[in-house]
């Protein structure tokens, strides 16, 4: 059973794990970039997750993409392990959302691998964070004028 935080006011503090995708875009880092940004296009995500075999190796993301794009290289020809970003940080399902915006903000990236262990479950975006934010708008105390 997961766990949470419990809100001062009584309710179940929201986690990564109650907004994460779950269908996420899986490539290897042998994989010319063209396909892994093709697949995050045909899926409409902004990250893809780079697995060496079971293990979370790295992450490859629209920023990646375009990066590597503007530097002339050939997305058919490289493969993603030369512009991922090796050994991302991670949260697990049960991570606070404002913890998990503080440590993307700090870190500066906007889309985090969710772990149970050491096998992958999800990914949030900052977008999801800000999205679950919104629609959990603060209540004020006291009843309604």
């Amino acid at each position: 059973m997961r766990s949470a935080k419990v809100a001062e006011d009584g309710r179940r503090a929201f986690t990564v794990g109650d907004v994460m995708h779950t269908r996420v875009v899986l490539t290897s880092p042998d994989s010319p970039m063209s396909e892994a940004a093709a697949e995050m296009v045909r899926e409409r995500v902004g990250s893809a997750l780079v697995m060496q075999g079971p293990f979370l190796a790295g992450i490859l993301t629209e920023r990646d993409v375009l990066r590597a794009a503007g530097s002339g290289t050939d997305l058919t020809a490289v493969q993603v392990s030369a512009w991922m970003t090796k050994d991302p940080q991670s949260a697990g399902p049960e991570t606070a959302l404002e913890d998990a915006a503080q440590m993307m903000l700090l870190n500066g990236f906007r889309h985090l691998p969710i772990m149970e262990g050491r096998k992958v479950v999800g990914v949030v975006s900052l977008r999801d964070l800000f999205a679950a934010r919104i629609s959990r708008r603060p209540q004020k105390g006291g009843a309604a004028p």
